[in-house]
């Protein structure tokens, strides 16, 4: 079962997501934000990679709370929960868009053409995040 990550900015969407055997994070797309304004392109990616669950990035404060962001994260998904038929989880994406950021750079690529892909990137690493969570104790196996 595959599973998709957003990564919910004010202006793009970054999306990613899993392998098949849902061990490996890939980034996939950047969307448009808000998806609730049309979501056909999302529903065609749940569609086309069979997605049963999506896993949401939660823009967490430093010290664990949720802010203003975190709110607005939540009503869209409450949104998009209506017109969706999937399971929606959120998990913590603190750092994600920075260490996005610090890869790309690190791999290359200049300022340009770091801002359209970043989101996607961050999507990848919150999505890798969560699947770490969930993957059996004892690692490669």
């Amino acid at each position: 079962m595959r599973l998709l990550c957003l990564d919910i900015g004010e202006r793009r969407v970054g999306v990613a997501v899993s392998d098949p055997t849902g061990r490996v994070a890939t980034p996939l797309k950047v969307l448009p934000a808000p998806l609730s304004a049309d979501v056909s392109p999302l529903k065609r990616l749940i569609e086309d990679y069979e997605v049963e669950t999506v896993i949401v990035g939660l823009p967490l404060s430093m010290d664990g709370s949720e802010g203003p962001q975190a709110a607005t994260v939540r009503k869209e998904i409450a949104r998009l929960a209506r017109l969706l038929p999937v399971e929606w989880r959120f998990h913590d994406e603190r750092l994600s868009s920075v260490a996005a950021e610090r890869m790309m750079a690190d791999a290359g690529a200049d300022s340009r053409s770091r801002r359209g892909s970043v989101d996607m990137v961050a999507a990848s690493i919150t999505l890798q995040s969560y699947l770490d969570l969930q993957a059996p104790e004892g690692g490669c196996g």
